[in-house]
C-alpha cells in the first residue's frame, strides 16, 4: 500500500500530537498529587484536545484516572475526538483530490 507523502505526514503529526497531550495528562496529574506545583491549566488541555489531541487527553484521562469526574472532560472531550476525526476526514479528502 502506497502512502501519499502529504497524508504520511499528517499521520505522523498527529501521532505526535497526540502523544505530547498523552504526557501532558500524565504530567499533570504528578503535579496534582504534590501541593505547590504549578499545573497544566484545564484550558490548556482544551486546547491541546481541539487541535487533534483528544485521543490523547482521553487515553491520559483513562490511564491516569485524571478529569474523569468534571463532567466537562467526560463529555467535552469525546465531542472534540468527533470534531478531530470529522476535520481530519475532511483533509484527508482535500489530500485525495489533489493526488
Amino acid at each position: 500500500m502506497n502512502i501519499p507523502l502529504p497524508l504520511l505526514i499528517i499521520l505522523i503529526v498527529l501521532a505526535l500530537i497526540n502523544i505530547t497531550a498523552f504526557i501532558v495528562m500524565m504530567i499533570d496529574k504528578g503535579r496534582s498529587r504534590q501541593p505547590g506545583l504549578r499545573r497544566v491549566s484545564e484550558g490548556q488541555i482544551f486546547f491541546m484536545a481541539s487541535l487533534f489531541g483528544g485521543l490523547g487527553v482521553y487515553a491520559g484521562m483513562m490511564a491516569f484516572r485524571h478529569k474523569t469526574k468534571k463532567w466537562y472532560f467526560v463529555l467535552g472531550v469525546p465531542l472534540l475526538i468527533l470534531e478531530n476525526a470529522a476535520l481530519a476526514y475532511f483533509l484527508y479528502l482535500l489530500i485525495l483530490e489533489r493526488f
